[in-house]
């Protein structure tokens, strides 16, 4: 911020303004011509519109140097600024995309902030492309480029953000694999014993997400009332270059908190699970980790299952027994079919799944609802039917 005073010399007023001059503050005297007598208002008009003057032009050269910085340089910044600000999963999201594609690319080309342009990120997104990948990939990119450029426009570092002038990619369409009952029953009687059958069960059951299941803890199950509650997800992060297990009580959204009734198959499981554990800890005594005793999910040493190990597993157990290919989310999915499938209302497996909206249900699994379809297959029939007893009109 800029400071000045009026001063008098020669029975003159001037303008004398502290500005900064690489890095220090120096004395500038402007002359502003107004004699002293009967010009005291219009010498302190006149000093407030050279302070505003300066301030802006101030303003202006910082911005031009912050513009410089290189824009990987800028990326990394940004993202330590909003780290306090989002969800740890977000955060590692983002991070993960900062410090591979988007680091390594624009850093080869070694391009500033004020200089980045509309067509480098639009080639940026083309090599995403080429790679392989969905436009749902180069949806999240262009997010969190167009995310971290506004906020330089906001700051009035850049004039414009380059991002606005690329067209969002159409999203594409994804099918997940669905499993049959049949199909779901023979995978249970496959995976008995296995250290992942709990999770594999419970998601199935209830639709949960893998850091929905994995954060369940015994204090979310109330054997009394019969319910169970979605409260709580670990997930696993960087830091410090290590993988680290995170529990936290932050969801996917608002509607994710859920609390689902205590299935009488589930609540046989988890009797079970307690059982087992209690054993467990008075075989390996000292050996037994006690750091994650109000989790469900663990192992036999008591320590709690890691989300990668989960997906890692889960695509053991489908390729050993020669499953049809699915992934561990797509029992969430399959939870929600086959609830379709057996008459259950969309709103309610909204509700069951903790999404957010009912347009997120339905654009997922709408192309399911076959009991609807049906109905308005027999409507459509019925549409141009005769009314009973009227005479076809003749055409003329």
């Amino acid at each position: 911020m800029i400071t000045g005073c009026l001063q008098i010399k020669n029975d003159k007023y001037y303008a004398m303004l502290n500005l900064k001059v690489d890095g220090k503050r120096k004395p500038k005297w402007i002359a502003t011509g107004l004699p002293v007598r009967g010009n005291k208002r219009k010498a302190e008009a006149e000093l407030a519109r050279l302070i505003n003057e300066y301030e802006e032009l101030e303003t202006i050269e910082s911005n031009r140097t912050e513009a410089d910085v290189a824009f990987v340089d800028y990326m990394q910044a940004w993202l330590k600024m909003i780290k306090p600000t989002i969800a740890t999963a977000t955060y590692q999201s983002y991070s993960n995309m900062v410090n591979n594609r988007i680091d390594r690319h624009f850093r080869a080309l070694k391009v500033s902030l004020g200089d980045v342009s509309p067509q480098q990120i639009q080639n940026f997104y083309q090599l995403i492309l080429d790679d392989g990948c969905k436009t749902n990939t180069v949806i999240h990119y262009h997010a969190i480029l167009r995310r971290a450029l506004q906020n330089a426009v906001k700051k009035e570092i850049i004039l414009r953000n380059p991002a606005d002038k690329i067209d969002r990619p159409k999203k594409n369409t994804y099918r997940a694999a669905f499993c049959s009952a049949e199909e779901m029953l023979t995978l249970f009687e496959a995976i008995q014993g296995d250290p992942l059958e709990l999770c594999v069960k419970i998601a199935a059951y209830y639709g949960l997400r893998r850091s929905e299941v994995l954060g369940l803890q015994w204090d979310a199950i109330n054997f009394k009332d019969k319910s169970i509650s979605v409260r709580h997800k670990v997930i696993e992060v960087e830091q410090d270059g290590k993988s680290v297990l995170v529990g936290e009580d932050v969801l996917k959204t608002k509607s994710s908190f859920r609390t689902l009734p205590l299935l009488p198959v589930v609540e046989q499981l988890l009797l079970a699970e307690k059982e087992k554990q209690e054993t467990y800890r008075k075989l390996f005594k000292k050996s037994y980790c006690t750091d994650y005793l109000e989790y469900i999910c663990v192992d036999q040493t008591g320590k709690l299952l890691r989300p990668n190990y989960v997906t890692e597993h889960f695509r053991w157990l489908i390729d050993k027994y020669g499953f049809k290919k699915m992934r561990f989310h797509d029992l969430r999915h399959t939870c929600a079919s086959l609830l379709l499938s057996n008459g259950v209302p969309m709103k309610q497996i909204q509700l069951w799944l903790g999404h957010s909206t009912f347009s997120t249900t339905a654009d997922i699994y709408a192309h399911l609802d076959y009991s609807a379809q049906q109905e308005t297959g027999t409507v459509a029939s019925a549409m141009f039917e005769k009314s009973s007893g009227a005479k076809p009109t003749e055409l003329v």
